[in-house]
C-alpha cells in the first residue's frame, strides 16, 4: 500500500482477537500495511474497552504503541471545532468521536485511507463532499 493507513477500532480489535469474524481479513490487511498505522486516542480507548475480556488484549494494544506499529497522530484539542462540526453534521448516523477524528485526519492527509469495518465511512465525506477512501471487507 502506498497510501498512509489510518486505523479504526474494528481492524485493531479483529487483529488482536482471534475469535473475531474479521480476524483473518485483519491479519491480511495488517501484513500489507506499512507501519506505523496512524490513529487517534478515541480509537485506542474503544479498542481497549472491546478487548477487556480478551486475554492480553489491552497489553497487545500498548505493545503496538510501544513498537510504533501504531502511532497516535492526532491531537483533538487542535481540531475541536472541525471535529464538532462533523459530529453535528452526522448526528443522524450518529458519528462517534473516534469516527469524527478519523475523518478529520483524512481531511488533513490527502494521501490516506482508513482501515475500518464500519460501513458508516461510506456515508461520511471529507471536506464536505469528497469520498473518504477506505479499506474494508467486501460486503457479504
Amino acid at each position: 500500500m502506498n497510501r498512509r493507513v489510518l486505523l479504526d477500532t474494528g481492524p485493531l480489535v479483529a487483529l488482536l482477537n482471534g475469535r473475531d469474524k474479521h480476524h483473518d481479513w485483519a491479519r491480511l490487511q495488517w501484513s500489507q500495511a506499512a507501519p506505523p498505522l496512524l490513529t487517534c486516542e478515541p480509537v485506542l480507548s474503544e479498542a481497549c474497552f472491546l478487548l477487556r475480556a480478551t486475554l492480553g488484549g489491552n497489553d497487545a494494544v500498548m505493545e503496538l504503541l510501544r513498537r510504533h506499529v501504531v502511532d497516535v497522530a492526532f491531537h483533538l484539542e487542535d481540531h475541536v471545532e472541525a471535529v464538532a462540526r462533523l459530529v453535528r453534521k452526522y448526528a443522524s448516523v450518529p458519528m462517534s468521536l473516534a469516527d469524527s477524528c478519523l475523518v478529520r485526519m483524512a481531511e488533513l492527509s490527502a494521501e490516506s485511507t482508513i482501515m475500518t469495518l464500519d460501513r458508516d465511512f461510506r456515508l461520511y465525506r471529507k471536506g464536505g463532499r469528497h469520498v473518504v477512501p477506505v479499506i474494508m471487507p467486501e460486503e457479504s
